[in-house]
Parts: structure tokens; C-alpha cells; sequence
């Protein structure tokens, strides 16, 4: 779903807003938040259901190594990292490099190896991105916050999620705190 179609404008738009003002005005924070992530996967999932396993997974398996992460600097944390970053990266080379690769293998050594077409997941460099600056972001010791929710929203948040901007963990989860949001 994009901006500018018809459905976001008439329809996802206003009931999102709706859902949130609503939500909101009774002082239930948690249920607020979670209408904007099921909101958010639900305009993800628009694009290409089958998609929403992948960002979901990619969530899980951050949160849980940025979890980890979250304790004292030690020289295992530094391994964690990288593994974790190189994971994410290795995500976004299958999907956005691996055509493009055999193609040139084949040109290069003569060879017919094929590949099924992959089809580019929406979004999904900048949600890489913004992961890996949670990962940093939670080694260097400046996470605050770990509510799995919140991180969904947080990955997931529809307005910048296929537009960025690429943010920060530490400069966007304050404002899901605000109570003058609601």
C-alpha cells in the first residue's frame, strides 16, 4: 500500500487514526501501541503477505540478540554483534545481490546456474538498517527501553517504514512514551 492510493487515503489512513484517538483517549497505552503495530504489519503485509513472516522473524531475532546485547560490554558481546549484523546483512545480500551474482558467475566461468526470481522484499533496507543500529545502539549501552511491543512499533511503524528516515532506537522509543501523543 502506498501513500498515495486510494485505500490509504480513504481507508487505512482514517481508520488507524481513528483507532489510535480512541484507544488513546481512554489511557490504554499498551493497546494503543499495539493497534499501530497490527496496523503497521497489516500495511506491510498489503504489498506481499507471505512478507510479513520475514520482517517478523528479522524483529524476533534482533530483539533477541539487542536483548542480549544489553548487558555489560564483554568480549562475547563484541561477537554477538557481529554475528548479528552479519546475519542482517546476509538477509539483505540474498534478497537484493543474489541475482546479480549468479548472473555474473554464469557470464564470468560459462556456467547455467539458475535461481527462481526473488522478489525484493518492501522495505527491506531500511528495515536492516535500522536493526543494526539497534544492535549497535544496545552494545554501546544506550537502549533504555525493551518492550517487545514497542520494538515491533519501533521496526515496523508504518509512516517511515518504506520511506525511512533510518532512525535510532534511542531517539524514536521516548516519544512512544509521551502521554501528549495520545
Amino acid at each position: 500500500m502506498l501513500f498515495n492510493t486510494l485505500g490509504f487515503i480513504f481507508a487505512f489512513a482514517p481508520i488507524t487514526v481513528l483507532g489510535f484517538y480512541l484507544l488513546g483517549r481512554q489511557g490504554r497505552e499498551t493497546l494503543v501501541i499495539s493497534w499501530l503495530v497490527v496496523c503497521s504489519f497489516f500495511f506491510y503485509a498489503w504489498w506481499n503477505p507471505p512478507y510479513i513472516s520475514l520482517i517478523f522473524g528479522s524483529i524476533l531475532f534482533n530483539f533477541y540478540i539487542g536483548s542480549k546485547l544489553s548487558s555489560p560490554n564483554t568480549e562475547k558481546n563484541k561477537s554477538l554483534l557481529t554475528f548479528g549484523i552479519s546475519c542482517n546483512l546476509l538477509l539483505l545480500v540474498y534478497f537484493k545481490y543474489t541475482g546479480f551474482l549468479i548472473d555474473n558467475i554464469n557470464s564470468i566461468f560459462e556456467l547455467n546456474i539458475s535461481v527462481d526470481n526473488i522478489i525484493l522484499p518492501l522495505a527491506i533496507s531500511f528495515f536492516t538498517f535500522q536493526q543494526i543500529t539497534y544492535l549497535v545502539d544496545s552494545y554501546r549501552q544506550e537502549t533504555r527501553e525493551y518492550s517487545f511491543l514497542k520494538y515491533c512499533l519501533y521496526v515496523s511503524f508504518f509512516p517511515q517504514l518504506i520511506a525511512g528516515p533510518i532512525v535510532h532506537h534511542r531517539e524514536m522509543m521516548p516519544q512512544f512514551n509521551r502521554k501528549a501523543a495520545f
